[in-house]
């Protein structure tokens, strides 16, 4: 037969009132084979369990008491419990099956037996279909054992000997286990992921707690307030600044919002955040952002209540803008920091921001400049050398230098078009060598326009222009002073007219 033979055979197959209409004997199929009914709202079946539940946990902590917390009686009552357990479950007795659970942890409890437990609670945890209320109720019921419940929720227990010690950490290493991956237990998984850091850190583990606290995404937990969330993100910075992860401590410290800190009760948080930070950007040496971590400490409502913490801050601050390099950002910032009336309280701060403020030579060294580098910031920290050898003080003292010279060529370049190198040495109490290479500096880095002539001995701080700049601004100066000379004219008869009549 040819394909279009068999083709019109199919067709005809599929036409109507070819094919059978099973639909009713499939709906009666699935109505038979329905596990519950749809009454009162319920779309199972639910059989209430209670009185049942409360004689058998009688009768298994009787069991257990009448001999004496044995093993054999222990995993008699259990065994009592998990049929129990089980008709619970299956019966969708929620509540019971939460009394069931928890009565069955209490027993191993009670009875000192920590394998039994971490077996119960292992079993119970992972049953098929098992409830999520009855796992949280597991969780919840085993929390007060291994942590402070009623303080912070994290600080593990302290216990005597060797084996409570590995008991305790076994049984916060099963609970981690149970929440992982559970939403409605991501709290108490951050909660029981920070103890498990304290307990590494306290071991001297602290590689170790930095990574497992970094398994915790925090940021993106709903159940876990404001406060509780910074509170973790902080302690994840502190930790892998311990761990010397630089770059990954200024990821996590991303991940809190600025303005946040700003809020009403925040300032412990605050100070506590920017009190890490600068500890970053010490590493990093960049002055600039020291300066504002530390203003930021300042602008604390309870620092500022404190005379002596405001005092420190607001010295650092100043300190580390003075190591600033030179920018429109700095600049603004010293304005707006001169105009604190708090600054007359430290004069050493005051003279010298004045005097970076004003355009006029700086002679180095500054007058204030040993108590301004008596600062604990200034002090050097374990392994906070470059791989040059230079610590941080040294770096710190050199850079200061580096700024006054810097400002003293700004100032030089202000009031010369072009200077002999060695007069503008003389200026900078300087090597001739020395001032070349900071104009060097300072051109390369495009903070100052020069040219150094060296057989001739000048440095020439304008550039060379063209003669259509110059004609340019000669037109553009005769154009503004025609304009005054008119408007002076017109006053003038102005006052003319006034005064004739």
């Amino acid at each position: 037969a040819s394909p279009q033979y068999h083709l019109s055979q199919f067709i005809r197959c599929l036409s109507p009132g070819r094919i059978p209409d099973h639909s009713n004997q499939y709906l009666n199929m699935s109505a038979e084979q329905s596990g519950g009914k749809a009454e009162g709202g319920q779309l199972e079946d639910r059989v209430d369990l209670s009185a049942e539940t409360s004689e058998k946990i009688t009768q298994a902590r009787e069991l257990l008491s009448a001999s004496g917390g044995s093993a054999s009686s222990l995993q008699d009552a259990l065994a009592l419990l998990a049929a129990l357990e089980k008709r619970c479950r299956v019966g969708n007795d929620t509540p019971s099956l939460v009394r069931v659970c928890e009565a069955s942890l209490e027993l191993c409890k009670e009875a000192g037996d920590d394998e039994a437990l971490l077996a119960t609670l292992k079993t119970l945890s992972t049953r098929r279909s098992q409830k999520s209320k009855s796992i949280a109720s597991l969780v919840s019921k085993c929390l007060p054992w291994v942590v402070d419940a009623d303080g912070d929720g994290f600080t593990p227990l302290p216990v005597t000997g060797e084996e409570a010690e590995k008991a305790r950490d076994a049984l916060v290493e099963e609970l981690r286990n149970i929440t992982d991956g559970k939403m409605y237990l991501e709290a108490e998984r951050a909660r029981l992921t920070r103890t498990v850091a304290v307990l590494r850190e306290s071991r001297g583990d602290v590689a170790g707690a930095a990574d497992v606290l970094q398994e915790v995404h925090v940021e993106t937990y709903g159940s876990i307030s404001k406060k509780e969330k910074i509170e973790f993100i902080l302690e994840q910075m502190r930790l892998t600044l311990l761990k010397k992860d630089y770059v990954r401590a200024y990821i996590v410290s991303n991940k809190i919002k600025k303005a946040q800190l700003d809020e009403e009760g925040m300032a412990e948080w605050k100070v506590k955040f920017y009190t890490l930070l600068t500890n970053y950007y010490k590493h990093e040496r960049e002055a600039l952002q020291l300066a504002k971590c530390y203003h930021a400490i300042y602008s604390t409502r309870s620092v500022q209540e404190e005379e002596a913490r405001w005092k420190e801050a607001l010295t650092n601050a100043v300190v580390f803008l003075c190591l600033s390099e030179h920018s429109n950002e700095t600049k603004d910032m010293m304005e707006r920091v001169n105009l604190d009336v708090r600054l007359e309280k430290i004069p050493e701060c005051k003279e010298t921001l004045a005097k970076y403020l004003r355009d006029e030579i700086i002679h180095y060294p500054l007058p204030h400049q040993s108590a301004l580098e008596s600062v604990p910031a200034f002090a050097d920290d374990a392994d906070d050398g470059d791989e040059g050898g230079t610590t941080l003080r040294e770096h710190w003292h050199e850079t200061f230098r580096t700024r006054v010279v810097q400002h003293n060529l700004r100032v030089a370049s202000l009031y010369y078009r072009q200077i002999h190198t060695s007069r503008l040495a003389q200026l900078l109490s300087l090597a001739t060598a020395e001032t070349e290479k900071h104009i060097s500096q300072m051109v390369s880095n495009g903070t100052l326009y020069a040219k150094i002539d060296r057989p001739r001995d000048v440095v020439r701080f304008t550039k060379k222009r063209c003669e259509e700049e110059v004609l340019s601004d000669w037109a553009s100066d005769i154009k503004t002073l025609l304009g005054l000379v008119e408007e002076t004219t017109y006053l003038i008869h102005k006052e003319n007219m006034v005064q004739s009549h």
